[in-house]
């Protein structure tokens, strides 16, 4: 898949770039686990918690308790393979 195509790639950088709610926009209507992944972290950089754990939840992914710089990072890793 090319990167510019890839939606998750796209909510990744909106965040980076300061834009939360257009990463989110972006992100909440995708129905897959890999969206929901995205979707727990900007609910948990949003201060968030409760909502945060119902999508890592849905995501299959354990509550993140790493820095959020680190948690965006692992997560762009994941979706740029």
């Amino acid at each position: 898949m090319d990167k510019g195509d890839n939606i998750y790639l796209q909510s990744l950088e909106l965040d980076k770039a300061g834009d939360w709610n257009g990463a989110h926009e972006l992100i909440q209507d995708v129905n897959s686990q890999e969206a929901s992944w995205i979707h727990a972290y900007l609910h948990r950089k949003e201060g968030n918690e409760f909502n945060a754990r119902y999508w890592y939840d849905r995501a299959g992914q354990n509550v993140c308790s790493e820095k959020l710089a680190v948690e965006w990072q692992q997560l762009w890793q994941h979706f740029s393979n």
